[in-house]
Order: structure tokens, then C-alpha cells, then sequence
């Protein structure tokens, strides 16, 4: 049994991550200042005396005794990180900050929710974890990309400097229950727009790629990345690497709902990445990790899901 502390713990894969942890034994103190976060992700496990809930936001310190940090606090959509980017900055920077200064405290391990926007709109194809980007530092996009990467070269300097244990996460496209509705994000707004038999709004001509992977694979790799018996410091590439087309994502979307949409198409946003699949050798050697849930399956039961709070 630990004692484990997750920020952005009533979040989409925090409340995931937090439930995982509770059932696994383990005492968990899941903070959340709840501007992406809902108590309706983590309401099962209230009253659960290895399960605590605090609200904090993570650019004011924190003080706990754990043995472990999970990092996963900042707004990880387009519409919720550029809603604020002022605060997405003070959240990636300052917050990993007080993180690391804690987890120099207690000596603890502390894992940093990273992601495949480190990479902006890559030149290379798929993405490795030696491959060290191309991002633009002043566009709107910038708040979360550059927060991300600051963070990553704060874990590292902790490490250097004062031998903080460190796990780097680059997490790409995740996707599931628990995902909120207004996040703006490519699955849930297809979904919610084809069960409502709204039009399916595809931006730029739709040829562009991600990867997705279904939040329980997701969990697997964090918890396995934060335990691996290596020590491993360095970032990881965690994602599914079956890449797919936006507009066939629609297509299927649209086959699974049995719905009436139609797919219309808008201006792509600035700098938004025309391909995104990760290079996963280094989990799979690392973790004995790959991703074992197929793209339909998990989409039928995120449609469940978004079938039952609409």
C-alpha cells in the first residue's frame, strides 16, 4: 500500500486513475480545483476511507506526506487550455514546480502527465521520443505546448540537481468515458454531434491523422510507468499507434450511432498538427506495455456512455 497523491484527480483520466489506485489498496488523496475536473467522475469513491478529495489548485503549494505524485493537473483541450493561457502557463510551470518541491520533500516519485503536443506539427513520422519537436512559441496553441515542454525541462533539472525520482508520460490523443461533453475534443464532439443527429464538423479537409487510446490502456501504462523496476527518468511515449484519418473517424463515428449526420467542413485552426502517431518501442521494452483495446470497441462503450448523459 502507498500513499499516492493525483492533481487533476476528478478528471478525465485522473478519475480513472484515482478509482484504479483506490481498488488496487492504495491511499489516495485526489486534488482538483474542478475548472475541467467533476465530482461526478470521482462521486463513487467519496466516502471510501482510502479515497480523499481536496480542493486545490496547484499554482498554490501543497503539503502532504506520500510516496507518490501523479501530475496530471492543466487543462488538456484547444477550447479549455486557450480559454485561459495565462492560467495553462501558471498551471504547467508553477504547479510542476511546487510538485517537484514537494516530492524533494518526501521523496517521493513523481510522474508528469506530458504530451505529443511536446511535438507540435512534426517533421518527423511517427514521433520518438528523441525527436525534439517543431513548435511554434508564440501561437495559441503555445500556452499548452511550451508549458508542457518548461515542465519536462523542470522534472529533468529536479533530477539533476536534487536527485528527485522522476517518470516523464507524453500522452497522446486518450479518449472514453468519463470525457467531458463541452471539451471540444475530436471523439467526444463527433459523438455528441452524431447522436444528436447534428452535423459532424470535420476541420480542414479532414486527411490529417491521430492516434487514439481508450483510457483503460492508458491507466495500465501510467501506473506501470510509475513503478517500472528500472528507475527509468526519461520521457515515454504512451498512445496508440494505429493511426487514422479525421474524416474516417467521423465515418465511423457516424456507423456506430446509426446516425442521420452529415459531415460539413470549416477552416483548419493555426497550428493545428497534420499527423500524430507515437513511436511506442520504448514502452513496449521498457513496460511490456502496448495497447489492447481495438478503436471500435472502445468507441462503442464511450458511446455508451455519452448515450446515457445526454
Amino acid at each position: 500500500m502507498k500513499r499516492i497523491l493525483i492533481t487533476g484527480g476528478a478528471g478525465f483520466i485522473g478519475s480513472f486513475l484515482s478509482e484504479r489506485l483506490v481498488n488496487d489498496g492504495n491511499d489516495v488523496i485526489c486534488l482538483d480545483n474542478f475548472f475541467t475536473g467533476s465530482k461526478d467522475n470521482i462521486r463513487h469513491l467519496i466516502g471510501n476511507n482510502r479515497f480523499e478529495l481536496v480542493r486545490h489548485d496547484i499554482t498554490i503549494k501543497y503539503y502532504a506526506e506520500v510516496d507518490q505524485i501523479y501530475n496530471l493537473a492543466c487543462p488538456a483541450s484547444p477550447l479549455h487550455y486557450q480559454y485561459n493561457p495565462i492560467k495553462t502557463m501558471k498551471t504547467s510551470v508553477l504547479g510542476i514546480i511546487n510538485m517537484l518541491g514537494l516530492a524533494k520533500r518526501c521523496k517521493a516519485t513523481i510522474l508528469q502527465a506530458s504530451t505529443s503536443e511536446v511535438y507540435g506539427d512534426p517533421k518527423l513520422h511517427p514521433q520518438q521520443e528523441t525527436y525534439w519537436g517543431n513548435v511554434n512559441p508564440i501561437g495559441i496553441r503555445s500556452c499548452y505546448d511550451e508549458g508542457k515542454r518548461c515542465s519536462e525541462t523542470l522534472m529533468m533539472d529536479y533530477n539533476r540537481q536534487n536527485n528527485v525520482n522522476i517518470r516523464i508520460a507524453r500522452i497522446f490523443n486518450t479518449y472514453g468515458p468519463r470525457m467531458a461533453v463541452n471539451d471540444g475534443r475530436v471523439i467526444s464532439n463527433f459523438i455528441l454531434q452524431a447522436l444528436q443527429n447534428k452535423p459532424i464538423t470535420v476541420y480542414g479537409d479532414g486527411t490529417q491523422t491521430r492516434s487514439f487510446c481508450f483510457v483503460d490502456d492508458m491507466i495500465d501504462a501510467l501506473i506501470k510507468l510509475m513503478n517500472n523496476s528500472e528507475n527509468y527518468i526519461y520521457p515515454v511515449n504512451l498512445g496508440n499507434p494505429n493511426e487514422i484519418k479525421i474524416i474516417d473517424i467521423a465515418k465511423l463515428i457516424i456507423e456506430l450511432t446509426n446516425s442521420n449526420s452529415e459531415i460539413i467542413h470549416k477552416e483548419l485552426p493555426q497550428d493545428d498538427p497534420a499527423q500524430r502517431e507515437p513511436d511506442i518501442s520504448t514502452a513496449i521494452k521498457l513496460l511490456d506495455w502496448k495497447p489492447s483495446v481495438a478503436l471500435k470497441d472502445g468507441l462503442i462503450r464511450t458511446i455508451e456512455y455519452f448515450t446515457k448523459i445526454i
